[in-house]
């Protein structure tokens, strides 16, 4: 069992195994289950993530009409040759949208952590899928890694906007998805919990200011740049530089930020962008 990202360190060098492998034990323990039962459970995460990928409809809107289609115009600019940001961090951002339209459609998707940051770490594993020879099974262990940190955080701080603020749900999602890209590049196990705290120190203070109560403004938008902050973190915790907090005190950091924080702009909707001219415009029907 582990209560820390050092935790997590220690008993991974302790017992000369992964980071990975530490999460896949506890999650052993902790749910009286067996190896093949876990990482049965993590390919369904997996599959399911790759389903609603697959599934994403470009045509349709949601309830509130407000989001939906988004999706489908930066792919056709990734198409277009245009893109500006790369090929690979071209793909994150319309994925990350994608995943965040469908979960405001009511399609399938998978809360990770939540179901308003869905997006994240979805693009970043299937991007990194498309473009790297990477088989099934690392992935799955690069979720692992992604439940570990995801657990620290949730137990420590929160991963729940109306507590926290988005920094505790995109924030969290960031944190998890640096780490598991981390992973997949061959990176160790100090460097993925460099990416993590990097990529939670980018996201610290961040309101959950919802427009009409909604997950969908800013919610949608924030998944994409929640993802090309966990590729960018990742690439500076591979190039072997060190946050300088470590990534426990930035999770306690965290937690204090997130109750310090109004309560106006933790999702009631009542504080931030919710209450701009441009918010009560797009709610008049």
């Amino acid at each position: 069992m582990y209560k820390s990202i050092e935790d997590i360190l220690s008993q991974a060098k302790e017992k000369d195994k992964e980071f990975w492998e530490i999460v896949l034990e506890t999650d052993m323990e902790s749910r009286c289950v067996s190896m093949e039962e876990s990482m049965r459970t993590m390919e369904q995460m997996l599959e399911a993530m790759e389903y609603a990928d697959s599934k994403y409809d470009g045509n349709l809107r949601s309830q509130s009409k407000i989001s939906g289609g988004d999706g489908k115009l930066l792919e056709e600019y990734n198409l277009s040759g245009k893109n500006i940001c790369g090929d690979f961090l071209g793909k994150v951002m319309e994925r990350a949208i994608k995943m965040g339209e469908s979960n405001a459609c009511m399609r399938r998707i998978v809360a990770a952590p939540t179901a308003g940051s869905c997006g994240v770490v979805p693009a970043v594993l299937l991007s990194y899928k498309d473009y790297f020879d990477v088989p099934k099974d690392k992935l799955i262990h690069a979720l692992y890694v992604a439940a570990g940190i995801g657990k620290v955080i949730g137990e420590n701080a929160s991963i729940s906007g109306a507590y926290g603020g988005c920094q505790a749900e995109i924030g969290t999602a960031s944190a998890m998805a640096s780490g598991a890209l981390v992973y997949l590049q061959g990176g160790d196990d100090e460097a993925i919990a460099n990416a993590a705290a990097f990529s939670l120190k980018n996201m610290l203070g961040l309101t959950c200011d919802p427009v009409g109560g909604l997950v969908e403004v800013p919610c949608i938008k924030r998944n994409s740049h929640g993802a090309v902050n966990a590729a960018a973190s990742a690439q500076l915790a591979l190039a072997g530089i060190k946050s300088a907090i470590s990534p426990d005190d930035v999770i306690d950091s965290m937690r204090r930020i997130g109750n310090e924080m109004p309560a106006d702009v933790k999702e009631t909707g009542k504080g931030g962008l919710a209450v701009t001219e441009s918010a009560k415009k797009m709610l008049v029907k």
